[in-house]
């Protein structure tokens, strides 16, 4: 089986939104469907945190995508009408450039010396990718959970460069809770003693940390309700360590035990920091002094806001502040309420739910 992902690297520095500057950085992504002759048929999708730019199997790469369920032949991002385009972030390691990568100017890995990140840097880095591809104008920008704040920084910052706009369980701006959380998680993994200030190595990284800032994401990415109906107090078999007296006896437990398992290892710990760091840093009131003037700043036709009602991480006030200021600065724009019980990761799992809204929405502006 072949890698799907294909590679830009961009010619000459890069000068990041915050200040600092990368030289010729790699950008990761992949593609699905074929551009048609006016190019007027391109999404693009911006991922949440950890993904990376596979969202969906191909000939080339048939393993499961994040997004396996969203994207094909007679799913809503249909492959038969569209040419889907979703970029790894720049500061992750799943082949963009981020601080696991190595700086050509010194030969060593950039770690802490990676400029700070942005999510605007996020979106005009991945600006570079479609533009690389051929298009002009897109037919829609796609973003769930952090991407789609990247998604709002692109529509803020290329007016005009996408003709329709969704946001997936997203915000404007990151408020105190979600900051608080993300911030706790950060700490987490920067008081484990082997993250050694970001000089850690394969056979000596901050696992710990890394396993416990996933099982506090896990809590605030799914809801209290569905553990109370998939839970319960139910007990787990599997038996623990003798003589330990808080060894691992509930089955919600051993659920947030495997989930942080199943992370460690796989995401480089200074790229978690950086784009959880980008994640708090972003508010579109930056883009013209408010949030009323960063809305009218984008030239969109169309734009569809999903909220889940037991998301706590980004709650559905902030679904309606966003449809709100898009329909204020005269956007033509569609908010869909959804009571999924599965919180914020919704759009990952319940694909029953989100289907038909992204159907009729991409339906309606066929």
């Amino acid at each position: 089986m072949t890698d799907a992902r294909q590679h830009l690297t961009l010619d000459g520095a890069f000068t990041m939104h915050r200040g600092g500057v990368l030289e010729s950085p790699t950008l990761a992504y992949e593609t699905w469907g074929t551009l048609n002759d006016e190019r007027d048929n391109a999404i693009l999708i911006f991922t949440g945190l950890s993904p990376s730019a596979h969202a969906s199997s191909s000939a080339d790469d048939q393993s499961a995508g994040w997004w396996e369920d969203m994207i094909g032949s007679g799913l809503p991002l249909d492959t038969d009408r569209y040419y889907v385009i979703c970029v790894n972030s720049l500061g992750s390691c799943f082949g963009s450039t981020g601080p696991a990568s190595v700086d050509p100017k010194t030969g060593e890995v950039y770690r802490l010396s990676f400029p700070v990140l942005t999510l605007e840097d996020v979106a005009d880095t991945a600006w570079e990718v479609v533009r690389h591809l051929g298009v002009d104008v897109l037919h829609s920008v796609v973003g769930c959970s952090m991407g789609g704040m990247t998604g709002l920084a692109f529509c803020a910052r290329h007016p005009g460069k996408t003709r329709g706009f969704v946001s997936i369980s997203s915000a404007a701006r990151a408020l105190p809770f979600s900051i608080a959380v993300r911030s706790l998680q950060r700490e987490i993994v920067r008081t484990d003693p082997y993250w050694n200030n970001g000089n850690y190595t394969d056979d000596k990284s901050p696992i710990t940390g890394q396993r416990l800032a996933r099982k506090l994401g896990m809590i605030t990415y799914r809801s209290p309700e569905e553990w109370i109906q998939r839970f319960g107090r139910e007990r787990t078999t599997s038996e623990g360590k003798p003589g330990d007296p808080f060894q691992i006896e509930f089955s919600v437990e051993s659920y947030l035990e495997s989930h942080a398992q199943k992370f460690t290892g796989q995401f480089d710990p200074n790229c978690y920091l950086y784009l959880s760091h980008a994640s708090d840093l972003f508010d579109l009131a930056e883009h013209g002094g408010s949030l009323e003037v960063g809305f009218k700043r984008m030239e969109l036709e169309r734009v569809l806001v999903i909220g889940v009602t037991t998301d706590i991480l980004f709650p559905v006030h902030q679904q309606r502040e966003l449809a709100d200021g898009f329909e204020t600065a005269g956007h033509d724009t569609r908010y869909v309420e959804l009571d999924c019980i599965r919180g914020h990761d919704s759009f990952l799992v319940d694909m029953d739910a989100f289907r038909p809204v992204m159907c009729s929405f991409f339906d309606s502006c066929a």
